[in-house]
């Protein structure tokens, strides 16, 4: 048999040559897992899986200075000039957020069916190659096809990290390495806005900055192998679909580390929550006490995702529609990018120590009122001065997002875990296919200020919607929530 963490043969002896014990006689790996403390092991696992959602990070803040620059490049026309009389710039988010449907709704139970580091890996390749495509069209056609297929990769691959990383780390620290993942993978932000904000305009080696922009994510499908040898796969997922055997394998492997990162022995296992092994279908997310869980999901994600790629994708758009030129605009969306990988540090100290449902609510609430702030902003305004309200929505958003992504994560058993995150999770793709053109239409008719009022009216319905029905999290074990 093979170890599940690295490929190489299995060890039924611990370090000092006893036999292990047998998965069926010791407690079950959630107990085991939920008392290792924080260690230099525990955190590596958590920076090996926010690698794979760096480029997926790097591609969602990608789509509002993409298409502007594909605009500028002329293969985008302005106003309703686009295919079938529609926005190019609305189609092609619109197209994103179709194919991170598909993703997340029609492929995310493969990962409960074939485990978390197969989908990991596949949806990363799946991702890197299709963006790598789309970045040689020369046509709007060409680019919303590829844009499409591209994207089916990232919305499985989120999922899949979600449920891996929620299933991987200690209940205690379960926040905080949330936070810590979502700072790592924000730092594609500011990358890909800098990347923007210097390429897009201009040509390197007489080919155009756009197309280099979406050349950096090949740098994913090179890597992924490596990053896949050093990924255990979820002993939780393996004990779960019966398979004990390989879950203790890789239990005892991440114990032996963390015991070698203490220098001593563990501390003793609580007593074991109850899990069911064996995939059923009677576990359904339309049964007490999910069914409601779904609902609360649903409804907080149609609005979110009005609300959080409303800010992302449409703010340089925004910001030109209001008198300030492209390089200005581009340049205050390389300064708020900077805020999503500093503010989850932030966030990660207090992360396990509020309630999580209060944690969106605040998010929602911040972003709402700062984002009404900045629709004041005009090309005289004090630059300074507003560069701190849109970091204001930044830190909104970021707490939002940071934290209902740990919290969708924590609220349904591990069997149907993927497939019920990717249901409610494609609530928000499907929200943000029609929000793209719901934006435009209104930055059309009623300017800049009716949209930034539409965005901050559907942060306040999330803050009702979480704040008023969603269930309690914090320290709980999986099992137990």
């Amino acid at each position: 048999m093979t170890d599940p963490i690295d490929g190489s043969p299995s060890l039924q002896t611990d370090a000092g040559g006893e036999a292990l014990v047998r998965a069926a006689d010791a407690p079950n790996v959630a107990a085991r897992l939920d008392r290792l403390p924080a260690t230099r092991s525990i955190w590596t696992l958590v920076a090996l899986l926010s690698f794979g959602a760096f480029f997926e990070i790097y591609d969602l803040g990608l789509s509002g200075p993409l298409s502007l620059g594909l605009l500028h490049a002329g293969i985008f026309h302005k106003g309703s000039a686009g295919l079938m009389g529609l926005s190019d710039q609305a189609t092609f988010i619109a197209v994103t957020f179709a194919g991170l449907y598909a993703g997340t709704l029609g492929f995310a139970s493969v990962a409960d069916r074939f485990g978390r580091r197969p989908i990991f890996t596949f949806a990363l390749v799946w991702y890197a190659l299709g963006t790598v495509i789309m970045g040689l069209q020369t046509t709007p056609l060409g680019l919303d096809i590829w844009r499409f297929i591209s994207s089916i990769g990232v919305g499985l691959e989120l999922v899949a990290i979600d449920c891996y990383l929620a299933e991987l780390t200690p209940k205690n620290i379960r926040g905080r390495a949330f936070a810590v993942a979502t700072s790592i993978q924000f730092l594609a932000a500011p990358v890909g806005a800098i990347l923007a904000w210097r390429l897009i305009p201009t040509e390197v080696w007489g080919v155009a900055g756009w197309r280099w922009v979406t050349f950096v994510p090949a740098i994913g499908a090179v890597l992924v192998w490596w990053v896949r040898r050093a990924l255990p796969e979820s002993p939780r997922w393996l004990e779960a679909h019966g398979r004990p055997a390989e879950a203790e394998a890789v239990i005892s492997l991440i114990e032996r580390r963390v015991a070698r990162d203490l220098g001593g022995p563990l501390p003793p296992v609580e007593a074991p929550a109850r899990v069911v092994a064996g995939p059923t279908a009677a576990i359904s997310m339309w049964q007490p006490p999910y069914r409601r869980r779904t609902v609360v999901m649903i409804v907080f994600h149609l609005f979110q995702t009005i609300g959080y790629y409303g800010f992302s994708n449409w703010l340089p758009t925004l910001l030109v529609s209001q008198g300030i030129t492209l390089s200005k605009s581009l340049a205050y969306g390389a300064v708020l990018a900077l805020v999503p990988p500093v503010a989850p540090l932030v966030f990660g100290l207090f992360a396990d120590r509020v309630e999580r449902k209060w944690l969106v609510v605040a998010g929602a609430l911040l972003a709402a009122g700062a984002g009404l702030a900045l629709s004041q902003a005009t090309q005289h305004s004090n630059f300074a001065l507003y560069t701190v309200i849109g970091g204001l929505v930044g830190v909104g958003t970021s707490l939002m997002s940071l934290s209902y992504h740990t919290y969708q994560s924590e609220l349904f058993p591990t069997q149907i875990r993927a497939r019920a995150v990717g249901f409610v999770y494609s609530f928000s793709r499907l929200s943000a296919i029609f929000t793209s053109y719901l934006i435009a239409a209104t930055l059309e008719r009623s300017g800049s200020l009716g949209v930034f009022a539409l965005i901050s009216g559907a942060m306040a319905v999330v803050a009702i919607t979480i704040g008023g029905f969603g269930p309690r999290t914090r320290g709980l074990a999986l099992e137990q929530i």
